[in-house]
This record gives structure tokens, sequence and C-alpha cells, in this order.
């Protein structure tokens, strides 16, 4: 099939770029760069032995992500453009609403006009918002507690809605809990400016010294230890969970259909600490500090919908996701 990934060039979406060509897809990608470097473009190409075609475009520009799915004749869509800082969609919420949900009406409508109708959606697990139960399965209410979840669900009732209202459409939505970690080559991983939103690559940026020490956002939680655990998936269990959603589609019967990827199981914030630790041979200089607002003790995904559909299942343990965060990050200081 011919590919496009939206947000290509980003964490997830370069991941997936090289698990979907590697099983026989073109792949074609359009980022604006706003989340990424196009420097991801030449690491794709040591990975891949070849160079995958790139459109620098918004995906709120309607025209320009016409003119990519006509002239690459596109078949699919994974759809991972848009912001996901959550503190910043507090500040700063209409940006989020225009980048999550403008972008992803301007993506329909041109996929609409060329008549491109399979998409998969990278959706969030903070749609959920407050468990009422754990695990989250996918019939757990949804109540996202910021912006950004927000967005994500808004789009999620708009394929829906476009789903009901056109039958030829095979949409697909996966409901992300926390990618982590890298590429087994360490060319590509997680790597944001300045100071990390999430927890692996702050633990990196302390491990190599681009940061002074690690704050652990309380340690008197009801959990195992103290401190918040969360489903930590591996971005290349996440990027092979893409492809399975692709085949899915492709044999599937329309419609539209919500999954979540995560483990299935809670890794806390020591533990993930600590395993990182043994990878590096010694200990990270960390402080315990107050809550933040928001903040939930404990998340993790029931899983088996995605088994029975998808046949897709997590396979990488956190000893794989710090070997490779670090094997990236020595990289990076290496380059």
């Amino acid at each position: 099939m011919n590919i496009l990934l939206t947000g290509g060039a980003g964490y997830i979406g370069s991941h997936t770029a090289v698990v979907l060509s590697q099983a026989g897809h073109e792949v074609v990608l359009l980022d604006n760069f706003c989340n990424s470097s196009p420097s991801v473009l030449e690491r794709l190409q040591k990975i891949l032995g070849k160079a995958l075609p790139c459109v620098e475009a918004d995906v709120r520009n309607t025209d320009a992500v016409e003119r990519v799915l006509r002239e690459y004749k596109i078949d699919a869509v994974i759809h991972f453009a848009g912001l996901k800082a959550v503190g910043e969609s507090v500040a700063n919420p209409v940006l989020y609403y225009a980048n999550n949900v403008q972008g992803s009406i301007s993506l329909l409508q041109a996929m609409q006009k060329v008549g491109v109708k399979t998409l998969v959606f990278s959706s969030s697990a903070t749609v959920y918002g407050e468990p009422q139960y754990l695990p989250y399965d996918e019939d757990h209410p949804t109540k996202p507690m910021n912006p950004y979840g927000q967005s994500k669900l808004q789009t999620e009732k708009i394929l829906r809605d476009l789903a009901i209202s056109d039958a030829d459409w095979k949409i697909t939505s996966l409901r992300y809990f926390n990618p982590v970690g890298a590429h087994e080559s360490g060319l590509i991983g997680e790597d944001p400016n300045g100071i990390p939103n999430n927890l692996m690559p702050y633990i990196a940026k302390v491990a190599s010294g681009e940061l002074p020490h690690l704050n652990i956002f309380g340690d008197d939680y009801e959990t195992r230890d103290g401190t918040g655990e969360r489903d930590y998936i591996h971005v290349m269990d996440l990027a092979e969970g893409h492809e399975a959603a692709i085949s899915y589609l492709e044999n599937c019967c329309r419609g539209f259909e919500v999954i979540n990827l995560g483990t299935g199981k809670s890794v806390s914030v020591l533990e993930l600490i600590s395993a990182y630790e043994e990878v590096i041979g010694c200990k990270i200089k960390k402080f315990i500090t107050k809550k933040r607002p928001g903040d939930l003790p404990v998340y993790y995904a029931q899983a088996n919908k995605a088994k029975k559909l998808l046949n897709w299942i997590a396979i990488r343990s956190v000893g794989d996701i710090c070997e490779t965060t670090q094997r990236f990050s020595a990289a990076k200081i290496i380059a």
C-alpha cells in the first residue's frame, strides 16, 4: 500500500515509517517540523537504505495535503500530526484545538476530495480521564482532564460521525498509553527540545549530564512504592501496532473502531529509574518534590482488543526500553 504519515518525522511517526517500509509498504511523510527535525530523514535513510519521500507542509493546508494524496496515489493515511504537551494545552487551549482538531478536519476534507477513506488515527489514553476502574478498556467512560485530551476525543467523535455518514470509511483510533524507548540502531528516538515533559527522556538527559537532576513528583501515592505508575510501551511495539492496524483495515469490514495500545502492566517511576540505573551502571541523581495537579496515581491498559482484532501484543521489556533509550542518548552525544 501507499501510506501517508502526517507528522511522519516525529517520534512515533518515524519509528512507524521504519516498520511499514520494512513490511513492504511505500511510505510518504508529511511534516511541518514544529516538533521534529529534518535530520530524522537522513537517519531513516541510514536505517532503511533508501530515502523516504517527505513533503514539508502543515496538515491544516488542505490543498497541500490533497496534492500529496494525489501525487503519491495514497491508499491509506496514518494521522500523527498534532501537538501533545498536556501543560502547554492547559496554557494555550486554542493552539491545541486549532492544530489537533482543525488539522484533523483539514486532513479529512482532503481525503474526501481524493476518495481516500482508510485512516488510522493517533489518539491517546488521556481521553479516559480519572479511572472509574482499572485497567482501562475501550468501554471505559471518556472524560479528559485537559485540552490535549479533549482535542483527541473531539477528533474521535468527528471520525465516528464520519464513519456513520459514509459506509465506505475504514477508521481505527489507536489510544496510546506511554510511548518510550528508541529504535535498536540508536539512530532515532525521542528527542524533545529543552526540558522534557515526559519521564524517560528526562531520565536520559540526567544520565548524560545534560540536566543536573530528576524531579520525582510525589512519593506518597497509594501505589507499590509511593510513586506514580504508568503503562510504558516501547515505541517499536507501538509502531508494529500501527502496521497491524493497517493490515486490519485492509482486510476488515468498514466502520470505526477504538483500540488501546499498551502493555497491560504498570511500572512505577522508581522502578523505571532503577531499570535505567542497571543499564548505565550508576545512580541517577533525583529529588522528591510535591505532586503535580492532575497527576493520577496509576493507570494502565486493558489490551485484549488489540490482541483479538489486530493479532498484536507488546513484546519488549522495561530493560529493552532503557537499553534502546540509552543507546540513542549515547549516539546523540557522539554525533
